[in-house]
């Protein structure tokens, strides 16, 4: 039987504490060898359980495995060196100290499948499963050989095209790319950057997702989020070309922002994971609260195709309130289960 408004996570939950410093993004592990390995695996089955226990109905390994969402997947590239570092502008937002490309980008095995495997012994809920999208990943390097970020984006989708077939054997249902930098560069984003997104899903039968924010709540992208004045209205560049593409379903953010809710109507007909949790506060949102962001978004999005979904990854949030967040989701979306049912 189908869910109705089925809740998900947008990507990372918080480490425990054991396994890496706690509310920090790119946190050093803690553990090495073998006993990282099985600390990674015991920080899976432990992330599964809070989500299992909250009610989210399509679970995750909330990012357990890997330091960071973007550069854990490209440490396993061949063409990329980590020692030679450059600092490059992200999203136009802050500077980084990056890995550059010094030669032709390919992937000699898979990144996550093990780790996807695992999840999937671990639960029968539908498992979602986040890669870096190919404008992203190409936003967080230095590229000394291909000199085009057009080219780079490419060869990133091809790979990324290898990686999801398998990840789709192992038995994921849903495959997310995150790519924060399509609220960034928008004449890039529809020019190459939505048909390199294509690419990456080619040839799919799992159900594919982008996931498009305002970033993590860290200093640099609140920061941003204060330029943007009274209105957000990155979507509205991106949205009618995604609407008309390949893509299953857009993620995206709504609670505590200011997009507004109305262009929500551009990608008519689309599943929309909407984010009803801001995860750049402490701040608990109530039930209601999270209702009635689906309420507003229920105008714009057919309930059959919504789904109640957090703002951005939650991995520099005290584990507690990034629990307490999963249970508001839950909680809330279960009020306008019962009103959508009531007024069936």
């Amino acid at each position: 039987m189908k869910i109705l408004l089925p809740t998900a996570t947008s990507g990372s939950l918080p480490k425990p504490t054991w396994l890496a410093q706690p509310e920090t993004l790119w946190s050093p592990w803690k553990l090495q060898d073998d006993e990282l390995t099985q600390g990674k695996q015991d920080a899976l089955r432990l992330s599964l359980q809070d989500q299992h226990s909250a009610g989210i109905d399509i679970v995750s390994d909330g990012e357990q495995t890997r330091q960071h969402f973007v550069t854990t997947f490209i440490e396993h590239l061949n063409g990329v060196d980590f020692e030679n570092r450059k600092t490059v502008r992200i999203r136009n937002r802050y500077d980084a100290s990056v890995p550059t490309v010094v030669g032709p980008v390919s992937r000699q095995k898979s990144v996550f499948v093990e780790d996807a495997k695992f999840l999937r012994q671990q639960t029968d809920q539908p498992i979602k499963w986040a890669l870096p999208g190919p404008m992203t990943m190409i936003d967080t390097l230095y590229d000394d050989h291909y000199q085009s970020r057009e080219k780079l984006a490419w060869e990133f989708a091809k790979i990324l095209n290898q990686e999801a077939k398998e990840l789709e054997a192992a038995g994921v249902d849903i495959i997310q790319f995150d790519e924060p930098a399509f609220n960034v560069f928008f004449d890039d984003v529809n020019d190459w950057g939505i048909a390199c997104l294509e690419r990456a899903i080619e040839g799919l039968k799992c159900e594919t997702a982008v996931h498009i924010c305002y970033g993590y709540g860290i200093k640099a992208n609140t920061d941003w989020k204060k330029s943007l004045g009274t209105e957000w209205r990155q979507y509205e560049e991106v949205f009618p070309k995604l609407q008309k593409s390949n893509i299953d379903i857009i993620s995206l953010e709504c609670h505590n922002s200011r997009v507004p809710i109305e262009l929500l109507e551009l990608i008519r007909g689309k599943k929309v994971m909407v984010g009803a949790i801001d995860v750049a506060t402490n701040t608990i949102e109530t039930p209601e609260e999270v209702a009635d962001t689906l309420r507003k978004a229920l105008k714009f999005v057919d309930a059959e195709n919504l789904y109640p979904c957090t703002n951005c990854g939650m991995a520099p949030l005290p584990r507690d309130v990034a629990t307490a967040k999963l249970n508001a989701l839950s909680a809330g979306t279960e009020i306008v289960r019962k009103e959508l049912q009531t007024a069936k």
